[in-house]
């Protein structure tokens, strides 16, 4: 047996940091090596003149999945997180002046749902119950499992799961079998731009998605998100794990089939028994490893999209703007076609506003207000370049002028500052290949299960991976079910090495 218990890990990520709570929780060695000066990755926040934004996600979704992993590490959320439940998840808006309360509260929906289409409501309610079955028979049998083989994959029984799973038809054809009006099929279907997917193109399974925030509701962490990076490395610490920052990792050393240690920028060699990569998978394939072979086929995959964001510092509050504000354009298919087939954006484009200080007074100075509009679009694309600057420009001219549209009529003058992230900006800041700020790889069918790229390498049978460009996929829910999934298997297959 080894008794060599350590391990490295690339990146201080939400994955990459769980998965060092769970090694050294099993009696591993633990230093995590981040290209960045503080952890989270797109996990993190930005601090300014007393303005906090969130870098990613804004608030739990999917709860119970965040549940179970912190009870597995010993976190109890309740004790851990002073968290606010959100009634309403957000409201949608739409270009004609519609506008849908996405809520928990079953009278409001209703009202809502009714007057777009007598028997609506009822109808949700089914929509609402077979998606939950999907989610939770997708999280038992093929999101939050380990495939070993093959073998574990290909049975009879996994192929009747993935027809219970309704991999077979598109989410938004499924949809409009329970509802005729647009606005209704949209409103359960645009969540697929979570994990950066084309709701015209992804499978019926994320139907889960819009099911599961309305039974299990969403949580807002006072504080935002970036306590659940804050929390996660102060455990991690009172471990032992080590934390170095802005210390790129610029190789995986090999030796024969084992890979032996990482090779740091200024040329310092890191050796341990057991390699964790929580980087974009595709990047450490086409840069830190020896395997162009491999790095050319994850080339080839479905990417999913980006997205311009807007952080706006603003020296007056608009309380017309709830927590979350999704505003859907007119032109919502064609603004899509150019996201998804184009690797650009439209001019009247979809986007999310999020507005933290409804919910936590502690995100903005006193008066004022802290917005990120959040701009789906495509991703960087080197063969069919794109004007950057000048999308961003015309993006942000659109969503001005809806925000107008709504009662906020002074709000560019009140703008103190703006910080504006683009495709390139993921790109460098993260190492996210093509700038894919939802996670990379996408999620078709073929890239799910047992055909997504697996969380350990087929040669070095010590170099594992972990995040959301690794099974099980994209999301902060999903990349901490990865820290989990990669963990198990490490402490599995490494026990007798």
């Amino acid at each position: 047996m080894n008794k060599d218990k350590s391990a490295v890990i690339i990146g201080a990520g939400i994955a990459g940091i769980t998965t060092a709570i769970y090694l050294a929780k099993n009696g591993y060695t633990v230093s995590v090596y981040e290209k960045n000066a503080g952890p989270g990755g797109r996990c993190g926040q930005i601090l300014r003149e007393g303005h906090r934004f969130d870098l990613g996600a804004t608030i739990y979704l999917m709860p119970e999945v965040y549940r179970k992993v912190f009870q597995s590490l010993g976190i109890t959320p309740e004790e851990s997180f002073d968290s606010v439940p959100l009634r309403t998840l957000y409201k949608i808006y739409y270009d004609d002046g519609t506008q849908i309360a996405f809520t928990t509260d079953k009278e409001v929906l209703k009202e809502q749902f009714e007057k777009l289409e007598k028997g609506s409501f009822q109808r949700s309610q089914e929509l609402q119950k077979k998606g939950y079955e999907l989610f939770q028979l997708a999280m038992d049998r093929l999101i939050g499992r380990n495939f070993y083989r093959l073998t574990d994959f290909f049975t009879l029984k996994n192929a009747l799961l993935l027809l219970k799973l309704k991999t077979y038809i598109r989410h938004i054809t499924y949809v409009r079998r329970f509802f005729r009006h647009e606005h209704l099929q949209t409103s359960f279907t645009f969540q697929n731009i979570y994990v950066g997917q084309n709701p015209y193109k992804a499978p019926a399974l994320f139907a889960m998605i819009p099911a599961a925030e309305l039974t299990e509701g969403s949580l807002f962490p006072a504080g935002g998100m970036f306590t659940v990076t804050r929390k996660l490395v102060s455990m991690a610490e009172d471990l032992g794990v080590r934390f170095i920052y802005n210390e790129p990792v610029i190789k995986i050393k090999t030796e024969k089939k084992k890979a032996v240690g990482l090779v740091l920028q200024n040329g310092s060699v890191i050796r341990a028994s057991v390699i964790v990569a929580n980087a974009d998978l595709p990047y450490v394939y086409r840069e830190l490893l020896p395997d162009k072979g491999i790095a050319n086929r994850l080339n080839r995959l479905n990417y999913a999209c980006s997205a311009i964001v807007l952080h706006w510092g603003l020296d007056k509050k608009y309380p017309e703007l709830g927590h979350h504000s999704v505003f859907l354009s007119g032109d919502y298919q064609a603004n899509l076609n150019k996201i998804f087939k184009k690797n650009s954006l439209g001019g009247n484009p979809s986007f999310y506003v999020h507005a933290p200080v409804r919910s936590d007074l502690t995100a903005a100075p006193e008066g004022q207000d802290t917005l990120s509009v959040i701009i789906p679009a495509g991703h960087f694309d080197e063969q069919h370049e794109q004007n950057w600057n000048e999308l961003k420009n015309n993006a942000r001219a659109s969503v001005i002028d809806r925000l107008k549209k709504q009662g906020l009529s002074d709000i560019e003058k009140h703008i103190k500052f703006e910080i504006c992230y683009l495709p390139q900006t993921w790109k460098s800041l993260f190492n996210l290949t093509r700038g894919a700020t939802f996670g990379s790889i996408g999620h078709n069918i073929l890239q799910m299960g047992y055909f997504r790229p697996h969380n350990r390498h087929k040669r070095y049978r010590n170099l594992y991976f972990t995040g959301g460009s690794t099974h099980p996929g994209n999301g902060i829910p999903l990349v901490l079910l990865s820290a989990k999934l990669t963990s198990e298997r490490i402490i599995k297959e490494q026990k007798d090495e």
